[in-house]
C-alpha cells in the first residue's frame, strides 16, 4: 500500500500510483476528499498540460496547492488524467525504492 501523508494524516492511499518524473501519481478515487479543496491555481506542464491544484487542510493548518493533477492531459501524458501528485512537505510512503529512481 502507498500512501500520501502530511501533518500525521493520510491524505490518500492505494495499492499502486503511477509515477511520472519521480512523482507518485494517486488515483482519484484514493483521495480522502475532506482534506481537499480546489485552488484556482493553474501552470503547463510542456509535454502534461495544464495542472490544475488542490489546498490540503489538516486540523486547522492549510498547505496551499499541495497536489496537483492534469484534467484534460496530453496524449503522451494520458494516463495520469485526472491523478493526484504531491510536493510541499507532502510524504509518499510504502513504495519500492526502485520505484523512484
Amino acid at each position: 500500500m502507498i500512501r500520501a501523508v502530511w501533518n500525521g494524516t493520510v491524505l490518500a492511499e492505494a495499492e499502486d500510483a503511477i509515477v511520472v518524473e519521480g512523482r507518485h501519481y494517486f488515483p482519484p478515487d484514493s483521495l480522502n476528499r475532506e482534506y481537499f479543496a480546489e485552488s484556482q491555481t493553474r501552470t503547463v506542464c510542456p509535454w502534461k498540460g495544464l495542472a490544475h491544484y488542490y489546498t490540503v487542510t489538516v486540523d486547522g493548518e492549510t498547505n496551499v496547492d499541495a497536489a496537483w493533477y492534469y484534467r484534460h492531459p496530453s496524449p503522451l501524458a494520458r494516463k495520469i488524467k485526472n491523478y493526484v501528485a504531491f510536493w510541499n512537505g507532502v510524504v509518499v510512503e510504502g513504495f519500492a525504492p526502485e520505484e523512484n529512481a
